[in-house]
């Protein structure tokens, strides 16, 4: 008998969320297939590429992106060029120096930088705070406030804090809100849905459901981003029909493997391969578990990804 395949497509879709405004808006999520299942049905919204950068600015970066960065002398200079290099979807600026156990910058210095970055650049604008529950909810009200009309991600709200954010992002200046859960289906589930008890749209809302550098118990955030997914399509689970994002730099670039220095760790092989290489490998895994978006630091990863992205759609 002759065999007759199945076709993969649900019934059931991802919730598409456009981010940004004008010519340089994104759209993410929409697909009713597994990832890179183009065999059983187009995928309209390709998975973006977003690069990042931080209120550190130069200092903040290991020695192998500021070669990247060469000729800048500020955060908007570097936000300038990001969005220059192959492969750019978004820019993502991340304001870690808010941290109150870190440089505790104040909220007035943080914003006003977020400020000028949107000025300068034109690609759609995620934020992400300082991981401070209480910093956060501060630093991203007022983000969300001083990108009034941007269309961006406020990324993320989490379950100590979505009231705030998630009110002030999603209701009062119409953002895009981001849900941050621990690598666990239930606790992103359940964040989703406080979200849109408080009025925030399922549509106005992504999920960065938590992650790991590949290697650091990365098994957890595949299986929890197949169980989003398999739920979302398969069970039609509205709750789990908003896309992923993962914030993949902040992650990689703060273990050993790639943050240790070749004077450190001679015997480990240039720096900045290592580093790539983490990047490439976790960006590529996550996307293939669902991720409908990733955002990175160094713009070979960015541009490899990309690329793959383009080959698999």
């Amino acid at each position: 008998m002759p065999f007759t395949a199945k076709s993969g497509k649900f019934n059931a879709k991802i919730n598409a969320v456009t981010i940004g405004t004008g010519d340089k808006a994104i759209t993410i999520g929409g697909e009713n297939v597994l990832p890179f299942y183009t065999f059983d049905e187009a995928i309209e919204n390709a998975p973006k590429v977003g690069i990042e950068i931080t209120d550190g600015g130069m200092e903040a970066e290991p020695e192998c992106i500021q070669k990247c960065y060469e000729g800048c002398t500020s955060v908007v200079d570097m936000a300038k060029k990001a969005v220059t290099f192959d492969g750019v979807d978004f820019l993502s600026i991340r304001l870690e120096g808010g941290d109150p156990n870190g440089k505790n910058k104040s909220t007035e210095e943080l914003i006003q930088l977020v400020n000028d970055v949107a000025a300068a650049v034109d690609v759609p604008l995620f934020v992400c705070g300082c991981k401070n529950v209480e910093k956060d909810a501060e630093l991203l009200d007022k983000a969300a406030a001083a990108l009034a009309g941007k269309n961006a991600v406020i990324l993320a709200a989490k379950e100590e804090n979505y009231k705030t954010i998630g009110a002030s992002a999603g209701l009062a200046y119409k953002q895009v809100v981001g849900a941050e859960s621990a690598v666990d289906i239930n606790l992103a589930k359940q964040l989703n849905v406080l979200l849109t008890q408080l009025g925030v749209s399922g549509q106005s809302v992504v999920m960065n459901v938590g992650t790991a550098s590949a290697g650091y118990g990365f098994e957890y955030v595949v299986s929890t981003m197949d169980r989003v997914k398999a739920a979302a399509l398969s069970q039609s689970d509205a709750t789990l029909q908003m896309p992923i994002v993962t914030p993949v730099a902040s992650e990689v670039w703060n273990v050993k493997e790639a943050a240790a220095s070749e004077a450190d760790m001679p015997e480990w092989g240039n720096q900045e391969e290592r580093g790539v290489d983490m990047e490439i490998e976790t960006a590529a895994a996550v996307l293939a578990a669902g991720s409908n978006a990733v955002i990175l630091r160094h713009p070979e990863s960015v541009k490899t990804i990309s690329t793959l992205v383009k080959e698999l759609v």
